[in-house]
């Protein structure tokens, strides 16, 4: 059982604040700030979900597309016929089970090689769907007719985002999150004091692939047509990682407020520089790196 600290509360009262002001957003905030705050959340629950495992393992994992695309498509070929939770639920066991898998051939590597083949076996399954949906539906893509409400899409990603943040609290809280920083600070160590790293390394990568599959298979809906290219860009994978470590990957709260500082940052250069918000951007990463090498978060350490 996890243990409750006095941070732990701490955490956990911030969030059921926040919780309750963003559910009430919609309520008075107009369609953009309501469209804005989502996308917001849902990068929070992709960064926060992703920092669970490879900020704390200290493995640089580039397969955030690949779990989101299918989450995505498990709701586009359900959509008609399931439940809107039971698609969601569908998303995340679907994009759990491809990772346990995916873990179980490459969580053996560390380092570059460890990230470029997350990032290939990425590429291989969006080939393999656009093979699948040629050869079985003739085309490629699907139209979303029958899609649920956008505050219905809203409160999704919400939840998700919450759950994966009181997920993240109780993980490192408890042992196995303890196992999970033990593979980071020494993977070699942790195994010979009886952590099980195969394993631990597996249900991290299956927990962090389950949130990013709802993920996508919620955000799926805002689209009135996906496709391959649109559900598995490897840009939504990279943005994932660069907010997390420019929040700070092993802090809890770095990878929200990092979310939140890219979306609103990446929506007012798209406005007002549309050709070079882009390069923009990599400026601003390139000096975060150089400058915050913790993150944002440890501007509030420099603070003290």
């Amino acid at each position: 059982m996890p243990k409750l600290t006095p941070d732990t509360r701490r955490d956990a009262l911030i969030l059921v604040a926040a919780t309750g002001w963003l559910l009430a957003l919609p309520g008075y905030a107009s369609e953009f700030v309501t469209s804005l705050a989502l996308s917001c959340l849902m990068y929070a629950a992709l960064a926060s979900s992703w920092s669970l495992f490879c900020g704390a393992t200290r493995y640089l994992s580039l397969a955030t597309s690949a779990f989101f695309g299918i989450g995505a498509y498990v709701c586009a070929l359900g959509l008609d016929t399931l439940p809107w939770p039971v698609l969601i639920a569908a998303g995340a066991a679907a994009a759990a089970l491809v990772a346990a898998i995916m873990g179980s051939a490459v969580l053996h590597l560390r380092g570059t090689y460890f990230a470029v083949l997350t990032f290939g076996m990425t590429e291989l399954i969006r080939h393999a769907v656009t093979y699948g949906e040629k050869q079985v539906a003739g085309t490629v893509g699907r139209v979303l007719a029958s899609v649920p409400e956008p505050g219905t899409v809203y409160v999704t990603v919400l939840l998700i985002a919450l759950t994966a943040l009181l997920t993240a609290i109780a993980v490192r809280s408890s042992r196995f999150g303890l196992a999970l920083a033990g593979i980071g600070a020494d993977e070699q160590r942790a195994q010979t004091l009886g952590v099980d790293t195969r394993l631990v390394k597996i249900a991290g990568f299956a927990l962090t692939a389950a949130f990013a599959g709802a993920t996508g298979a919620a955000m799926a809906v805002r689209w009135t047509y996906i496709d391959p290219h649109t559900v598995f860009n490897p840009f939504i994978g990279f943005q994932t990682v660069l907010i997390a470590l420019i929040g700070g990957a092993s802090t809890l709260w770095g990878p929200v407020i990092a979310a939140v500082v890219f979306s609103l940052l990446a929506e007012v250069l798209r406005l007002q520089l549309p050709q070079l918000y882009m390069m923009v951007l990599g400026v601003l990463l390139i000096l975060c790196v150089l400058y915050l090498p913790g993150g944002l978060a440890s501007l509030r350490w420099r603070a003290r």
